[in-house]
């Protein structure tokens, strides 16, 4: 059986966290970033969102993008 919907809220909230942990930038920078691809977030809008792992898939995206990743391992989540 697959993942409920709570549990990959969970993994892709944790995977965004540690990406930003492993390419050392903090919820400051990540709103910084952020706002460089047209989101207007507060260090705690963000920290909200990642908390509760619900959030667009282009949110998501522009995480992703800000981070600068080359692709995403589906293993990983």
């Amino acid at each position: 059986m697959g993942k409920s919907e709570d549990e990959w809220r969970d993994a892709v909230a944790k995977y965004v966290k540690a990406k930003m942990k492993e390419a050392g930038v903090t919820y400051v920078e990540m709103v910084r970033r952020l706002e460089q691809h047209g989101f207007s977030e507060s260090e705690r809008s963000l920290t909200m969102k990642l908390k509760r792992g619900a959030f667009a898939a282009t949110f998501l995206m522009a995480c992703l993008v800000s981070l600068e990743l080359e692709g995403v391992r589906l293993e990983e989540l």
